[in-house]
Parts: structure tokens; C-alpha cells; sequence
């Protein structure tokens, strides 16, 4: 099995346990009258924390990117030759 397709099933199974616990099609009140209303506002709540988590992952990254001096140094390299072969070729910059 893919990555993707354990994650679909996952969630697919976390749906439909969701709407049987929470929206009781059934009408079988097989919790007591609180979770309900703790159940239903459920998907939201994970929802927002998903994409607080994955803020915080995106900035924590981005806090600690590492700066390639050597690379940096190589391209500006590349752009000096790559300019230099343009002027011999007569292109004007």
C-alpha cells in the first residue's frame, strides 16, 4: 500500500467512525448526552490544529535553513563566465 492510499484509508475510517459516534444515523445514543456535543466540532478542531502544526513545521524550517556558502559561491561563478561568453559574443549588458 501507498503512503497516500494508508493516509486515505485512514481517514476514511476516522470519517465514517466519526458519523456513526456523532451524527447517530442509527438512533442509537450509544454515548451519554455530552459527546455529541464534543464530537461534532470534532473535524474542525483537527482541521485547525493540522494546519497550526504544519505553520509551525514551515517556520521552524525555515528558522533554521541553512545558508549554502559554497553553492552560492559556484553560481556566482557561473553568472560571471556566463556574462563574460555573452560580451565575447558581442551581447551588451
Amino acid at each position: 500500500m501507498t503512503k497516500l492510499l494508508r493516509c486515505l484509508w485512514s481517514l476514511g475510517l476516522f470519517g465514517v467512525a466519526w458519523a456513526v459516534l456523532a451524527l447517530d444515523p442509527l438512533d442509537l445514543r450509544p454515548l451519554p448526552a455530552p459527546w455529541p456535543q464534543v464530537l461534532r466540532p470534532l473535524p474542525a478542531y483537527l482541521l485547525v490544529s493540522f494546519g497550526c502544526f504544519s505553520l509551525a513545521v514551515v517556520g521552524f524550517r525555515l528558522g533554521t535553513f541553512n545558508d549554502c556558502e559554497a553553492a552560492a559561491q559556484e553560481l556566482q561563478d557561473q553568472i560571471r563566465e556566463a556574462k563574460q561568453d555573452l560580451a565575447r559574443r558581442g551581447l551588451r549588458l
